[in-house]
């Protein structure tokens, strides 16, 4: 079925007005300057204006701004920041544009969904590893997908559900939006900018007709034996029974992908012995232990635990992702280095605690304690350092550390036992 009728749902007043409050309060302003707060000053007012702007079609998005954010591998992150009515436009639109696409998505898609989480995911995958007959793992790195992003064929997929010509335009609004650049404004021909509201839903539309319909397809119609298949955005897992399995699918994806002005990162992407017999078969073959891969914040090791040798996946924090939190934490410490004690520990439990969080997985215990030390001697160091003579013992540090770091507990269950609940 395709929606002929769907902007009015758009600019709805009621709708507007969710999607602002449903913004960051604090998130830094784009192009003109317009804060979240400055703009709630008159909130009524600015939103009929914008109600009547939509309706007439005066409404213009505005250029969005470019900020870089470091990656952990040195290199730049580009970051998309749109003004902020962009932003409420674009929230509103998601809310009625979810509503349609979520009855298209499919069950291994994960990313950026109402009512799915990372941790799902990674839920998802432990299960395939173990209950499936698994012996490889493709591990899928996108080259650049934000930025390459064809426009023409993100039409035509949106306009494949959306027969509504005013929110197709909307849409290309934000895509042809530009950046600015010394003064004047870059028209953008591809990509869609990482932070909007939109972009997200965008990208999970173009990987559905890409990737995850056709992967379906490959799975009933070519495959020999099992397959998993884990995608939480452009972040991809694919499980194989047989290495012939994964070399046909990996030499097809590659075509598809390029077919669609994508391409898979060349040393990014590995295809890896993963699953039940690896540790056994690599030892035969003397060629070590079998190689790891990273997901969602977690480095994925083949195990063998128990007494009877059973396998298992251990999931521990990728170190690069500790470390830069460590440092982090450092620089913020330093800033942070006069403030009263309570005031410090409050904020160290709060990052402890967030940590604690995400990474609480059972089996990770040794890289949370390993957190909650190195925070410990962070603090230890910087408090050390408040005045020349002023170094704090450690009996006194333990104590303090006892009241504000919380201790690592396992704060998700085992994936089997959730994912049978679940399902």
């Amino acid at each position: 079925m395709r929606f002929t009728a769907l902007l009015h749902h758009i600019y709805n007043l009621e709708t507007l007005r969710m999607a602002y409050f449903r913004l960051k309060k604090e998130a830094a302003p784009g192009v003109d300057g317009e804060t979240w707060r400055h703009y709630g000053e008159q909130l009524e007012a600015n939103l009929q204006d914008l109600v009547e702007r939509l309706k007439r079609g005066a409404y213009r998005a505005k250029p969005v701004r470019r900020v870089y954010i470091p990656k952990a591998d040195g290199r730049q992150r580009p970051l998309g920041v749109p003004a902020l009515e962009d932003k409420i436009v674009q929230r509103a639109a998601v809310e009625v544009l979810n509503t349609i696409y979520e009855t298209d998505f499919l069950g291994f898609s994960y990313g950026f969904r109402p009512g799915r989480s990372q941790h799902q995911a990674l839920d998802a995958l432990y299960t395939g590893l173990l209950t499936r007959k698994v012996n490889w793992v493709l591990d899928l790195d996108i080259k650049g997908f934000f930025d390459g992003i064809s426009h023409e064929w993100l039409v035509k997929f949106i306009e494949h559900r959306i027969a509504d010509r005013r929110v197709v335009r909307l849409i290309q609004k934000w895509l042809k939006a530009g950046v600015p650049e010394d003064g004047k404004r870059i028209r953008t021909e591809e990509g869609t900018p990482q932070g909007g509201s939109a972009s997200p839903l965008l990208a999970n539309v173009y990987l559905h007709y890409v990737f995850d319909l056709w992967v379906q397809a490959w799975r009933q119609k070519r495959a020999h034996g099992d397959i998993i298949v884990v995608r939480f955005a452009d972040d991809i897992v694919v499980g194989f029974h047989s290495k012939a399995d994964a070399d046909q699918f990996r030499a097809e994806l590659t075509e598809r992908m390029r077919k669609f002005n994508l391409e898979l990162h060349p040393e990014k992407t590995r295809l890896l012995e993963f699953g039940p017999y690896a540790i056994d078969q690599r030892q035969w073959r003397g060629e070590g232990k079998p190689e790891t891969f990273n997901f969602l914040g977690f480095t994925h090791i083949c195990v063998k635990k128990g007494s009877n040798g059973r396998f298992t996946v251990l999931r521990q924090t990728i170190r690069k992702r500790l470390q830069t939190k460590l440092n982090e934490v450092k620089a913020e410490l330093q800033r942070r280095m006069h403030e009263p004690i309570p005031e410090q520990g409050k904020w160290l439990q709060a990052v402890v605690r967030g940590h604690i969080r995400y990474y609480g997985v059972p089996m990770n215990n040794s890289a949370l304690a390993l957190f909650r030390f190195q925070v410990g001697r962070l603090w230890h160091r910087a408090l050390s350092r408040r005045s020349q003579n002023g170094r704090v013992l450690w009996d006194r540090m333990r104590r303090l550390i006892t009241r504000w770091l919380p201790l690592p507990t396992v704060c998700h269950p085992y994936p089997l036992r959730r994912m049978g609940v679940l399902t």
